[in-house]
């Protein structure tokens, strides 16, 4: 007897609240199909299907998705362990639970119905009481099966659409990041998402024909939001639309940021910043930095001094609370040399291999007072910290930008 409604597609699983149980039955013999038939009458959630040519089980199996397969061993035309053999070489009926059903009480034929595929061996006919049992016991984990494949593949189309959107915002990241520069100032970078894309964007550009504006940012956070905030921000230092503030002032500038990129409006997200302003005519640098990591400015061999000058970041990261005053700090630039500007995700790495242990500071400071003989440290940088922790994807954005004086 084949009845024709079957169990929905995987695919169509997911919409379902609950999931009927669908029995396939393959025996030569009518008998049997009817018996099995009249125990399964009056369960409700059970629908029942009888194939009683071997030859067509795969196709029927095909068509009408069963959450278990009852088979018979002994049959003309295809023995049933061959019939086993095929359900599992089937990509259909790959996972399909099979119970096999035998006249015969004998160890060697258990063993070799389960060394082919089968999932479980019953005596036939067995007690009616034990066979629902026995055909809800492995529904029920086959559904399961198909309840987790859909949900693992529904989380894959999430997962690439979210990958898809996040390659997008790269792309759109790296188009508003300014180009290097070898006039005047020469200025180069490296920016490196990370897997998540995180809340890095930095520039610079010429106020005027003697002041160079240079920033840096880091939103608190990954993802789309953090990555739009840090854009935001940059928008308006770049359209130097900031009201109250001269861009010639760093501490104004990031007392204006401050006020105007609140927590409370930006989904509690803040961010923290290095602002500085370098005047070509007399050869200073101010700058102004809230909660970021100190800019490292190094003096040519030629001055004598061999650690870097720590250009501090005294106030609070920004959007966090009311600051009465950013302070503006200056320094004289000595021609020769270099100032680097970057975000916690260049030296705070995790090392390989567990235990929370990550890369000394200094050693990251220790490492840019030495460029090796590179024309420009930062790929050799770079080289090292993927090194460092054993993969090409980082945990953090890796942003640095170079200015060499």
């Amino acid at each position: 007897m084949n009845v024709t409604k079957s169990l929905p597609t995987a695919n169509a699983l997911a919409g379902l609240s609950q999931f009927h149980i669908t029995v396939l039955l393959v025996d030569d013999q009518a008998i049997i199909g009817e018996a099995v038939r009249q125990m399964l009458a009056n369960e409700a959630d059970i629908t029942f299907h009888y194939c009683s040519d071997p030859t067509q089980a795969i196709r029927l199996a095909n068509q009408i998705q069963p959450t278990v397969i009852l088979q018979d061993l002994v049959m003309p035309n295809v023995d049933g362990l061959t019939l086993v053999k095929f359900y599992r070489a089937n990509p259909a009926t790959r996972d399909v639970p099979v119970i096999v059903l035998s006249t015969k009480e004998e160890p060697i034929i258990k063993a070799e119905s389960f060394a082919v595929g089968a999932n479980d061996y019953v005596v036939k006919l067995p007690d009616k009481i034990e066979l629902i049992a026995r055909i809800r016991y492995h529904s029920r984990g086959y559904i399961n099966l198909l309840e987790r494949n859909e949900a693992y593949a529904r989380l894959e189309v999430s997962r690439q659409r979210m990958a898809n959107e996040l390659a997008s915002a790269v792309k759109y990241v790296r188009s508003l990041l300014p180009s290097p520069i070898t006039d005047k100032v020469r200025i180069d970078w490296r920016y490196v998402p990370c897997a998540d894309l995180g809340g890095d964007t930095f520039g610079y550009h010429w106020l005027d024909d003697d002041h160079l504006a240079m920033y840096l940012l880091d939103v608190t956070g990954h993802g789309l939001d953090s990555a739009l905030l840090s854009v935001s921000v940059m928008n308006v230092l770049r359209s130097r639309t900031l009201t109250n503030a001269d861009p010639k002032v760093p501490g104004q500038v990031l007392g204006v940021l401050n006020d105007a990129f609140t927590m409370d409006a930006y989904g509690d997200k803040s961010f923290t910043i290095w602002y500085g302003v370098y005047n070509r005519s007399n050869s200073t640098l101010s700058w102004s930095g809230g909660g970021h990591p100190d800019a490292l400015l190094f003096e040519p061999e030629s001055s004598g001094r061999k650690a870097p000058i720590a250009l501090e970041s005294t106030g609070p990261m920004m959007g966090m609370m009311p600051w009465d005053e950013f302070k503006t700090c200056h320094c004289d630039i000595i021609p020769g040399a270099r100032l680097y500007i970057y975000s916690d995700g260049c030296h705070e790495i995790q090392m390989p291999g567990g235990g929370g242990a990550i890369w000394p500071y200094q050693e990251f400071v220790d490492f840019l007072s030495n460029p090796s003989d590179s024309d420009s440290p930062l790929d050799t940088l770079l080289d090292h910290v993927r090194n460092l922790r054993g993969t090409d994807q980082l945990d953090d954005d890796f942003s640095i930008v170079e200015l060499r004086f």
